[in-house]
């Protein structure tokens, strides 16, 4: 079943391994380079279905650190289509790009916070700290939301131009997005706090906004966290509330990882730990999931598509130590898989 294509919108997928969005903290000013160009190209020769792009920061505050990429100016943008172009060109993978804005997560590297000087003030929907030694976030006035709203319009309207075929939009892991989500971490008192209905609205508001510059060619993901582990915070029913929501709003698929707005927040790791919140939101509000967390086995892979727990795989760790997992896969279930023609000597026979 991991090499059954699948369709979102106009785009289909070869298979269903993903290489899932990961910091590579490797630019300058928030600009894609040869290492990047390498990184996701090789990945891409590896038969993987869809390649996607790391957390992309629409403004410049946006960026967890000072050597995170960026796609607030056309100038990155370009940078971007030349791999967009060589993927395109020389596989059968399609590629996605993360849009992102790490909110009071950002201006840090190595999981500290360097200085407003080496860095920026960072921005929040309320004045709370991701840790307590951190500096007090600056609270995003009713307006300046709105305005991060068409930061990300103009981001994805980018990477429309650059070609991306899928547009994924992060409100997972203690970001921006994730912070307005969470009333541990969302007290206001305006349109955009308080009920369920007013702290999902930053992201619906997102959700529509990027779907004006979006059509049947490109599709649209939201990367949730399905929970916080935190008592009285964002929990598997209200992403199941969500999702449901989401659909309506024309999101293709919900990627499901979990965690990372509660500083120490207690969170028990096993191989696949994530892969029953993608169930539990597939099955509940009816929509296309993608389970992440330590899948590392084809066989593993194979399991939970099969059970119906999700309709993607994606991969991380285990992409990054092999790049050819979509491929070397393939060569033992003997199922088709794009494989370089200059390769084709070393293509175990079938």
């Amino acid at each position: 079943m991991i090499y059954t294509p699948i369709k979102f919108r106009n785009i289909e997928l070869k298979n269903r391994w993903v290489m899932s969005p990961m910091c590579m903290y490797s630019c300058e000013n928030g600009m894609a380079n040869d290492f990047h160009f390498v990184h996701y190209g090789s990945r891409a020769q590896g038969g993987t279905g869809l390649i996607i792009v790391e957390a992309t920061g629409v403004e410049p505050r946006g960026r967890i650190t000072n050597h995170c990429m960026g796609i607030w100016n056309d100038e990155q943008a370009e940078k971007l289509q030349k791999i967009v172009n060589f993927v395109h060109e020389n596989s059968d993978s399609k590629i996605g790009i993360q849009l992102a804005h790490a909110g009071r997560k950002g201006s840090t590297w190595n999981n500290k916070q360097i200085s407003i000087e080496e860095g920026w003030e960072t921005v929040a929907p309320s004045s709370i700290p991701y840790h307590p030694s951190e500096r007090i976030p600056h609270t995003l006035s009713t307006d300046e939301v709105k305005e991060q709203v068409q930061n990300f319009k103009e981001a994805a309207k980018r990477a429309v131009q650059a070609g991306f075929d899928i547009i994924e939009i992060h409100g997972a892991h203690g970001y921006l997005i994730h912070q307005f989500l969470s009333p541990l971490s969302n007290i206001r008192t305006d349109e955009y706090g308080g009920s369920f209905e007013n702290r999902i609205r930053f992201l619906i508001e997102i959700v529509d906004a990027v779907n004006e510059v979006l059509d049947e060619n490109t599709a649209l993901f939201i990367r949730v966290s399905g929970t916080e582990y935190a008592e009285n915070g964002w929990d598997i029913e209200s992403s199941v509330a969500l999702a449901k929501v989401l659909k309506e709003h024309a999101v293709d698929l919900v990627d499901v990882s979990s965690g990372g707005n509660i500083h120490g927040a207690k969170i028990s790791v096993f191989d696949g730990y994530q892969v029953p919140f993608s169930s539990q939101i597939k099955n509940e509000a009816s929509v296309k999931t993608g389970a992440v967390g330590l899948i590392t086995e084809l066989d593993q892979a194979e399991k939970i598509l099969q059970n119906g727990e999700a309709d993607l795989i994606f991969v991380a760790r285990e992409i990054l130590r092999n790049p050819y997992i979509a491929v070397q896969g393939s060569f033992e279930t003997k199922e088709d898989c794009f494989f370089p023609h200059q390769y084709t000597r070393a293509k175990i026979s079938t």
